[in-house]
């Protein structure tokens, strides 16, 4: 074993095997108390942590966000995060850095060098769920603490299907990913598929540890209904539409974690210089879309 595979194991393993869910929890209440010196101790400790520009918030004063949580979640002004305003552009949903970027190969995506895991177990286990992402395009985008957390669709697309599939909170920083086999089959995350006019597209929200708490805008804060993976059908005749343009907010994570973007094949080409630790923005060119071939 190479050294720096044994620093990233020890780092990642000992935080594995902790109570995720628990932790998470606790986390998630003391994000929200309200008491003054409370929040405006957690959130002047977090600005000069991770250097945290406010001059591109909506709101730049911190004493403003009723608690930390709100803080963390902060919207940004919009003249922040402009759009690649080109033809068929895809863009980044969110702030943070490329994971990994490249091609579904025979059902498989690449978690870090020497890992890769299953387009299926992702999306639930549901083989025609996955086939119309076979062959295709994946970006899986990880964002740090100090990252804005509101994610943006890439693309204009109508909502179809969202899937709920319960799991570990396993840590999703680099180190982590690099030595945890399968980590974003095995962590709790939601999975939100949508039809674009060049074809299917997937968004997929990964959940990690303190990360006890995703929101969509359709549905609000994400929650559990009794065990087992949970579907929400949004295509039927009588049933919500949902429809959202390129930039549009459709959710948001309270704490770091990842997001994992999915085309169909032929569908999305990446632009040619992305690759592994690059750092991206929300509205930033990452790619285009070519037409649906159809069947």
């Amino acid at each position: 074993m190479r050294s720096n595979n044994l620093t990233d194991w020890l780092k990642s393993w000992p935080i594995a095997v902790l109570p995720h869910h628990l932790l998470s929890g606790i986390v998630r209440a003391a994000t929200r108390w309200r008491t003054v010196w409370w929040k405006q101790l957690l959130i002047g400790w977090f600005v000069r942590r991770f250097r945290v520009d406010m001059t591109e918030a909506k709101d730049p004063d911190p004493g403003h966000y009723p608690d930390f949580n709100s803080f963390f979640t902060r919207a940004l002004n919009p003249a922040a995060r402009p759009l690649a305003n080109l033809p068929q552009a895809i863009v980044s949903p969110v702030d943070g850095h490329i994971s990994q970027i490249g091609r579904i190969s025979d059902g498989r995506l690449l978690q870090a060098k020497g890992r890769d895991y299953s387009l299926v177990t992702l999306l639930g286990g549901d083989e025609a769920r996955a086939r119309a992402f076979q062959g295709g395009s994946f970006a899986t985008l990880y964002l740090s603490p100090r990252d804005y957390h509101r994610i943006h669709m890439p693309c204009s697309g109508r909502l179809l299907e969202s899937i709920y599939i319960p799991g570990r909170l396993f840590s999703v920083a680099p180190h982590t990913t690099r030595a945890i086999p399968g980590l974003f089959t095995r962590n709790e995350r939601l999975a939100n598929l949508f039809d674009t006019p060049t074809g299917p597209m997937g968004l997929v929200m990964v959940g990690a540890i303190f990360v006890a708490c995703m929101e969509t805008v359709w549905d609000g804060v994400v929650q559990a209904q009794g065990h087992g993976i949970q579907t929400r059908q949004y295509n039927s005749a009588d049933g919500p539409r949902i429809e959202l343009h390129q930039g549009d907010e459709m959710g948001r994570f309270n704490m770091g974690s990842t997001v994992i973007l999915l085309f169909g094949p032929g569908q999305a080409h990446w632009l040619e210089d992305l690759a592994a630790d690059q750092p991206v923005q929300m509205g930033q060119l990452i790619g285009h879309t070519l037409p649906d071939p159809g069947p």
